[in-house]
């Protein structure tokens, strides 16, 4: 009987939990760029919109159920993950921030070669004794990763001063310039908020709302801003943990707009973005805002510099949880609608000259081609490509 010859591709599992916010974003976007190159792709993580959107772009999804922070069901979690990779049998892992790195690489254990993304070191979540083990931990797991993929080089650097001695490479975090793109606001302002006067200014933050995105502490400086703008509206846009803690406190010219499936017309119908994040890797959302042409305020932390146009950040990076100076900011820019446009359009071309998808995905296949030309586990067909 014919055996059907092996498929010489190389197969790469990616491993993820969370399945929302920007981690999901990255992941559904390596999946579509890696199989257009032809790479057999499966991703672990799970059931969710992520899971179901990456298998209608044709992707091998594989149900891994696993909590969002590490607990009591870590070893099943991660003999649940041995299972599944003794089953796909890839020839590389791909794990996406901290829990998923933390199951993968005690699954693996350099058995085949891993890539692990922390997405914001999981140290800077958590405080005290928590920390400590954090950190130990991020040291001790190291060397069960051949690389460790930062999307910035302040949070590299936020890892080697912790004394996590990785194999280093930085892929800064892109976005589709396709897809986030400049709209009048007031083309897509009246379908998403028609009880809102158009004409009002109009600051949106996108984000989970939970403690990392502090939006506590924009809803701080937010009357500030009110005092000295009276038609501004804020609206949020997420949901999460802190959403009834954030609804009580919010006065009446905040707006909840919850989850939505696409974020990109809330950027376009935004006058300012805002993101007074507490710690970042790089996050995507001031990206996609710059990408739809619209000026952001970002907290200074790790990535947030480098996600900015040059010599900006005297008017869009404050100092993290620092309400006045948050307010400062934002009002000055409400107050000088030239400013904000010019802004608005130097964003846009600033993303699509450095912060480009398909940049970010051809640096990461970069990463792929180097540990897989070492590996045995490939085929040599795929390795005489590499070097061919």
């Amino acid at each position: 009987m014919h055996m059907p010859a092996p498929d010489p591709r190389p197969r790469v599992l990616h491993v993820s939990q969370p399945v929302d916010g920007g981690v999901a974003r990255v992941v559904r976007d390596l999946a579509r760029a890696q199989l257009a190159s032809g790479l057999q792709v499966t991703v672990a993580c799970p059931d969710s919109p992520l899971a179901d959107e990456l298998s209608s772009l044709g992707t091998e999804v594989r149900p891994w159920q696993a909590t969002r922070s590490p607990g009591p069901t870590l070893v099943r979690e991660v003999r649940r993950l041995a299972d599944l990779v003794e089953d796909v049998r890839p020839d590389l892992v791909h794990a996406h921030s901290a829990k998923a790195g933390l199951a993968a690489r005690l699954a693996v254990r350099g058995r085949v070669p891993t890539v692990f993304q922390p997405h914001a070191w999981s140290f800077e979540a958590v405080d005290g004794v928590t920390a400590a083990l954090a950190v130990r931990w991020e040291r001790w797991g190291a060397r069960w990763a051949s690389r460790v993929v930062c999307v910035s080089e302040a949070e590299r650097i936020t890892g080697v001063r912790a004394g996590v001695a990785g194999r280093w490479a930085v892929v800064p975090n892109g976005i589709d310039p396709e897809r986030f793109r400049p709209a009048t606001a007031e083309s897509v302002r009246a379908a998403l908020l028609p009880d809102v006067d158009p004409t009002a200014p109009l600051v949106m933050c996108v984000g989970r709302l939970c403690r990392q995105k502090g939006q506590d502490v924009l809803l701080d400086a937010w009357y500030a801003v009110h005092d000295r703008v009276p038609a501004a509206r804020l609206v949020l846009v997420g949901d999460g943990p802190d959403e009834e803690l954030l609804r009580s406190r919010a006065p009446e010219s905040v707006l909840f707009a919850g989850a939505v499936s696409d974020t990109a017309p809330w950027y376009q119908a935004a006058d300012l973005v805002v993101l007074p994040s507490r710690w970042e890797g790089m996050a995507l959302a001031p990206l996609e805002a710059m990408a739809c042409g619209r000026p952001v305020v970002v907290s200074d932390v790790d990535g947030a510099r480098e996600s900015l146009p040059p010599g900006i950040t005297a008017r869009c990076l404050v100092p993290p949880e620092s309400p006045a100076e948050l307010a400062r900011s934002v009002t000055g820019l409400l107050l000088d609608p030239p400013l904000r446009e010019s802004l608005g359009s130097l964003g846009r071309r600033h993303v699509l000259s450095t912060h480009d998808v398909r940049r970010a995905a051809e640096a990461v296949a970069d990463v792929y081609r180097d540990l897989l030309a070492e590996s045995p586990l490939v085929s040599s067909e795929y390795r005489e490509s590499i070097h061919s």
